[in-house]
């Protein structure tokens, strides 16, 4: 699936082919929920780093997060991009992975898909004012769970290979 993203003030667009779409892990780590989490987490995507084209790369900054809030001695190898302007947060790059690139979920302009369920990731460290929903098809776990982006799509049938 071809991904179309802008930031807010439209200063960045860039788009990438993602084979896994489906925004259903939402992370409550310190880093999401600080950067880019508005709700008390964020959702990223998987997506191709060969296929990334970017307009507006002059308005792009990156932040390399701290691994260990609230000491921030650790700096993370990744990289979030996002725009200077408005401050959206763009994607998340390791260099660890390089073939792979993390679009939020929040500046994608395409429709995605409905997950048919999702999964709530670091729930230690999510702060005890955001709720987290439970039922059928809400997965919970204090830390990550044992499969990627791509392998919850290949188990349930939705990876675009």
């Amino acid at each position: 699936m071809r991904l179309e993203a802008s930031c807010h003030c439209g200063a960045v667009r860039f788009s990438c082919n993602s084979m896994a779409p489906y925004p259903f892990m939402y992370c409550y780590c310190s880093i999401c929920r600080k950067t880019a989490g508005a709700g008390g987490f964020s959702i990223n995507l998987h997506a191709d780093a060969d296929s990334l084209v970017v307009e507006g790369e002059e308005s792009i900054n990156v932040y390399q997060p701290y691994m260990d809030h609230p000491e921030r001695d650790e700096r993370s190898p990744g990289e979030r991009r996002f725009c200077r302007h408005c401050g959206s947060m763009m994607w998340a790059f390791d260099p660890r992975w390089p073939e792979l690139i993390h679009p939020f979920a929040s500046v994608i302009d395409s429709p995605l898909p409905e997950p048919p369920e999702r999964y709530h990731i670091l729930l230690d460290s999510k702060p005890g004012w955001v709720p987290v929903p439970a039922g059928e098809g809400e997965c919970h776990f204090d830390h990550y769970p044992d499969c990627s982006l791509l392998d919850w799509h290949r188990r349930h049938g939705l990876a675009e290979e």
